[in-house]
């Protein structure tokens, strides 16, 4: 079987995590090869897919040009800066490895400069889609020159500017590349050390950015002071922030799944693992999306509106007043199975089974091979 390739951008780990639930998903003999500028923040692989460390495309190393700066980027690319030796590396590694191992596919999760580098390579990709303001040049580029596209959530969370002749084109795999197996409530506040009659605010912030900012989580705590906080992953520290007793930073954690379990509410970003990952506890949830490219989780969040799953607001709440009512409207609009019935099935299944039908539709068959499956999903 011809291999597949695949392209992981380093930010966060959602697409690192999609990635190896893809590569466990595929069959054996399909080898995979990962491109990513960091090996460290993948689960583990199974035997036949392996990491290919490159520079990193966004990231100068000091030995850039800066002189053609004032020379504008096109509208289809994103990130092409002039100059930039690491970034000739890693695209000659990949182009290299394209002529020598004659893929049969490759994943892009996500850039527009690789996915479009393979198109003009000749080799058929596929595009990871996010939720965004992405009808611009670059992505719009990406995606029409893709054999597919492959959605990390449901497809009840598509946007509205997505028409037919676009959705056809998707697999959507809700909860692709997050542990969504549930963990009972008592079990998982053993497992993080809290009471069974405590109630638990849980503050998630994700690696893909710097975390909610301190203060007004302090505001949030002193507003309902009956509650444990804790908080998880980064915190922005605030100087005039002035902190309860009933607030607790926990910083990284290896079982985010457990406190997310263990919560009787949660305040967290709109990141997609981390969506999938609440979704998937079906727990209340405050969601305050936070600024990414092209409005990524502003996006989402007005998604997550639309299917009544999370309580959204443009920012954390400013005042106690503001908690009451927002912790209020979170509770009193909780749908759990509303939010569960968005995580599929064995996703990472789901999606391996529709790349290799879109690949065998793709590639000449044998005269006495049984015929293609349909490419939709």
């Amino acid at each position: 079987m011809r291999p597949f390739g695949y392209f992981v951008h380093h930010q966060g780990r959602g697409h690192a995590e999609r990635c190896a639930a893809l590569a466990h998903a595929l069959p054996p003999a399909r080898s995979l090869v990962v491109f990513c500028a960091r090996n460290d923040i993948f689960p583990p692989l199974p035997a036949n897919a392996e990491i290919v460390v490159v520079p990193s495309l966004f990231e100068p190393r000091g030995d850039e040009a800066v002189t053609m700066d004032h020379l504008p980027t096109p509208a289809t690319l994103h990130c092409a800066p002039l100059g930039w030796p690491a970034i000739r590396r890693t695209m000659a590694t990949i182009a290299g490895w394209f002529d020598a191992a004659d893929p049969a596919l490759m994943v892009c999760d996500v850039s527009a400069e690789i996915a479009q580098l393979a198109r003009i390579c000749s080799v058929p990709h596929v595009a990871v889609l996010q939720h965004g303001d992405r009808g611009d040049a670059g992505h719009r580029a990406a995606y029409d020159g893709a054999a597919g596209l492959l959605a990390p959530f449901h497809a009840a969370l598509a946007q509205p500017e997505w028409d037919a002749a676009f959705r056809a084109r998707i697999c959507f795999a809700g909860g692709l590349g997050v542990d969504t197996r549930i963990v009972e409530r008592e079990v998982a506040r053993r497992r993080i050390g809290v009471g069974p009659d405590e109630e638990v605010v849980l503050v998630l912030s994700g690696g893909g950015g710097g975390g909610f900012a301190q203060a007004p989580l302090g505001v949030g705590a002193r507003s309902r002071p009956g509650a444990r906080w804790i908080t998880i992953g980064p915190v922005e520290r605030d100087w005039h922030a002035t902190e309860p007793a009933n607030l607790e930073h926990r910083g990284w954690v290896d079982d985010a799944a457990a406190h997310v379990a263990a919560a009787d509410l949660v305040v967290a970003s709109t990141g997609n693992t981390t969506c999938q990952q609440i979704l998937a506890a079906g727990r209340p949830w405050l969601a305050v999306p936070q600024w990414r490219y092209f409005d990524e989780q502003h996006r989402k969040a007005q998604a997550l509106t639309a299917a009544g799953v999370a309580c959204v607001r443009p920012h954390l709440p400013s005042s106690a007043d503001a908690w009451g009512q927002a912790l209020a409207e979170t509770l009193a609009g909780h749908r759990p199975e509303a939010q569960r019935a968005l995580i599929e099935d064995r996703p990472a299944e789901r999606a391996a089974a529709w790349l290799e039908r879109l690949v065998a539709g793709l590639w000449p068959q044998p005269a006495d091979a049984p015929p293609a499956l349909p490419t939709g999903a």
